[in-house]
């Protein structure tokens, strides 16, 4: 599915720019399916067949497309193994594959030992040297029989606290995913930028639409909120496409304003949580609606959503409603479905979701049950149908007898205008059990919120129990590979009273 959604785009817009790298190196359309024609040819001969996996320890640099597309046009399973894994976690990666083969770059071989075959590419190239080593010029690797359930690429999820799993992908959700994406639509060109790790779910599992819009990518060396905002400006693209951290990072830079933003029409976040507040000033300052969006690598990218039209009451504090093809409900812990207003999991089921968990059947079973995913997520539903999130099931703690979902506390108390961003981390307590610790990266580090004004802030939409009882101000909130907030170290934080 993804070589011949390649294979089409390249028919109709071979001399289309693609990307532009980092360096300014383009590379089309044509080019890009010659490239990857030639590096199939290349893995074909070293024994990459149909079933082999493939796994890419890389950056987000252009040579991450080629190599997957190469292994999926002889049939193979990409692996993308995030570059932002320590070498602790990309071994733990690479013992689920066992790949036969591992291809890589100078300063990313930590992790990966002898008993991998392992070839190292080099970066950066101009256009006729790129992967030059590892292509058979002017050779293709055949054409594969169509197959919607060959597995295709391999998206590892790091949760909050516990080791990576990789979900699986087939044909079937590829062509599914960009179904429900683009309604199958082809075409429409303009320029964006990588706002993800190519190895996120986000690239991997929507390529094949992200390449049918003939469009042009825009890579950066690193990810930085200054060069984006000066992407965004000189290209006149028309969506900013981020997790919310990274669209608070663009709006703290002081060029902002002097910057051309009629171009955009909509804002779209996911991946992360989006407060009332920085909704409200990313509107304003981009000029354009925002659209949450609920999902996650399990289900292929694929949720909820809120309408770009909505009413602040769904556009502020909800995660909107299941987009099309896509079944929803909340379950109490035996699967029971709940009625309007009482929190408990959030269960999916659509085309897009995983085949399962690689190498690991029991992780699956426990995740997916009668084709519904298990989110591990907590919400409910509110008078207007809409999902409201209140946290993870292994995050809620318990303080005096009464449960306290975290993120149903941040969401009242991120609007507090000494706020940029807010965790509530419980603590263990001799009296209460447990109590929460409100973890607070201020708007002004000079003039950080009391724990006094939180509480007062925060007791007109809170019961007091749900309320925090110390508070740690710090410059950011750690996260881990994947940009999830990074549970383990905050836990750390807070755990000596000392520190409050």
């Amino acid at each position: 599915m993804l070589a011949t959604a390649l294979k089409l785009v390249t028919k109709d817009h071979g001399s289309q720019v693609a990307y532009e790298t980092a360096n300014k190196t383009e590379i089309t359309y044509q080019e890009l399916d010659q490239f990857s024609d030639e590096v199939g040819a290349w893995l074909k001969k070293i024994g990459i067949v149909e079933g082999s996996v493939v796994a890419l320890c890389l950056p987000s640099h252009v040579e991450y497309i080629i190599s997957y597309l190469a292994v999926a046009k002889v049939g193979g399973v990409t692996a993308g193994v995030n570059p932002r894994f320590t070498s602790r976690e990309r071994q733990e990666a690479l013992e689920i594959l066992n790949p036969e083969l591992v291809i890589t770059t100078k300063g990313y071989e930590s992790g990966i030992t002898n008993e991998y075959r392992t070839e190292i590419i080099e970066l950066n190239q101009s256009t006729d040297q790129i992967m030059s080593k590892q292509r058979l010029k002017g050779k293709e690797p055949g054409t594969l029989k169509p197959n919607p359930e060959r597995p295709v690429c391999i998206c590892f999820t790091s949760g909050s606290t516990g080791k990576p799993k990789g979900a699986w992908f087939a044909n079937k959700q590829l062509q599914a995913i960009s179904d429900l994406d683009t309604g199958g639509s082809w075409g429409g060109g303009g320029s964006r930028y990588a706002s993800t790790e190519f190895a996120h779910v986000g690239v991997m599992t929507k390529l094949p639409w992200l390449l049918s819009t003939a469009g042009t990518t825009h890579l950066v060396e690193k990810w930085n909120a200054k060069e984006i905002l000066q992407l965004i400006h000189d290209q006149r693209m028309t969506s900013i496409s981020a997790i919310a951290p990274q669209v608070a990072l663009m709006l703290k830079q002081e060029n902002i304003t002097n910057l051309d933003f009629r171009s955009v029409q909509a804002i779209v976040t996911g991946g992360a949580f989006a407060s009332p507040n920085l909704i409200q000033a990313g509107r304003e300052i981009f000029g354009a609606p925002w659209s949450v969006r609920y999902s996650s690598t399990e289900s292929g990218g694929i949720g909820l959503g809120t309408d770009l039209e909505a009413d602040d009451s769904e556009a502020l504090y909800t995660v909107g409603r299941p987009r099309e093809g896509v079944k929803a409900k909340i379950c109490d812990s035996e699967g029971k479905e709940l009625p309007k207003g009482e929190i408990g999991e959030i269960w999916l089921s659509s085309s897009a979701i995983m085949s399962g968990y690689w190498n690991d059947p029991e992780a699956t079973a426990l995740i997916i049950e009668d084709d519904w995913l298990k989110t591990g997520d907590l919400a409910y539903v509110n008078e207007n149908h809409c999902f409201v999130l209140a946290g993870r099931t292994k995050e809620m703690f318990i303080r005096g007898g009464y449960n306290v979902f975290p993120l149903e506390v941040e969401g009242v108390l991120s609007g507090h205008s000494k706020v940029s961003e807010i965790v509530i981390v419980p603590r263990q307590d001799q009296v209460m059990g447990e109590i929460g610790v409100a973890v607070v990266v201020p708007n002004d580090n000079h003039n950080p919120p009391t724990l006094d004004e939180l509480r007062e802030f925060g007791e007109i939409g809170l019961a007091s129990y749900k309320l925090p009882e110390a508070i740690l101000c710090v410059k950011k909130i750690p996260r881990n590979a994947t940009d999830k907030i990074d549970r383990k170290q905050l836990f750390e934080l807070v755990k000596n009273p000392k520190e409050d």
